[in-house]
């Protein structure tokens, strides 16, 4: 939802809403969302607490522990075109048995690459693109020549 409202990410993000205006809305939009439980509790307390700036990264902290917990990885992947379904999960298939892992992708697009991939898993990287293919040519040129 974060990503999606312009105005609940200024009403997260701006310290100009006092602890109770960011409390009564963030409860409002919990309701609205059917968010309950210990989830809907957090939010309000985090809200009390006026740490509600923290939120983007508490949830990315407790999804990375959610995989981790599962056994998952995530692979950033940048290609110069948008992978088809086919080709992410042969991608998939092809890191998993490289991994021994499941696979999330989270894919990119950046036209420069001109053709093929960067894929990013943890610290390392796998980079097939045509462009840093083309750069190291041009490399191994300048020392030839």
């Amino acid at each position: 939802m974060l990503d999606e409202s312009a105005d609940l990410r200024r009403l997260v993000e701006s310290p100009v809403f006092s602890a109770e205006d960011q409390e009564r809305a963030i409860a409002a939009v919990a309701d609205k969302a059917g968010i309950g439980g210990l989830t809907g509790n957090l939010l309000r307390l985090v809200a009390r607490n006026r740490r509600l700036f923290a939120l983007a990264g508490m949830i990315t902290a407790f999804r990375e522990m959610a995989a981790r917990y599962r056994g998952e990885v995530t692979a950033e992947v940048t290609s110069a075109h948008r992978l088809s379904d086919a080709q992410a999960a042969a991608l998939k298939e092809a890191l998993k048995e490289k991994l021994g892992k499941d696979v999330t992708l989270a894919a990119r697009v950046n036209p420069a690459l001109l053709g093929g991939l960067v894929v990013k898993v943890g610290s390392r990287m796998i980079d097939t693109s045509l462009r840093t293919r083309l750069m190291n040519v041009r490399t191994q040129l300048k020392e030839v020549g």
